[in-house]
């Protein structure tokens, strides 16, 4: 997890951890990291016509790329020490509403930090009134080296 180790919450992480998504998945969806915190994560998308969906409603998977992003970063800012990563393996989502235009962001809180396991809440919320409009649940199974 080699540029990820270290995050602290302040501005220079902050732009670490947009800087390490940019020309990946999070850069091309338009994820952009507001507060990296070990207890607290998030992170904003600004909808765009690539967002949505044929139906014209926002795409269920560009809530789930935000929310499983911002449990991924999460993740990795409390890593066990000695750990090598981590790998997902169950998320889950409740749609509650939508968004058609605006941003939608991610705020992510952990229910679980183990040594093998790390659980991580997302609220999905409409920026322009607070609204929830999903909650995503994810558990990520911690990866340790090979002796």
């Amino acid at each position: 997890m080699e540029g990820f180790s270290g995050f602290v919450s302040d501005q220079q992480s902050l732009d670490a951890a947009n800087a390490a998504g940019k020309d990946m998945f999070p850069g091309h969806m338009g994820i952009k990291f507001t507060n990296i915190d070990p207890s607290h994560v998030e992170a904003e998308l600004e909808i765009t016509k690539a967002h949505m969906a044929p139906n014209g409603f926002l795409h269920g998977g560009t809530v789930v790329a935000l929310a499983d992003t911002v449990a991924g970063f999460a993740n990795v800012l409390n890593l066990p020490k000695g750990a090598s990563g981590f790998t997902t393996i169950e998320l889950k989502t409740n749609y509650l509403g939508t968004a058609r235009e605006g941003v939608i962001k991610g705020v992510g809180t952990p229910v679980h930090l183990g040594k093998s396991t790390q659980v991580w809440d997302v609220k999905i919320l409409r920026a322009s009134d607070n609204k929830t409009i999903a909650l995503f649940r994810c558990t990520n199974m911690i990866l340790w080296p090979k002796q």
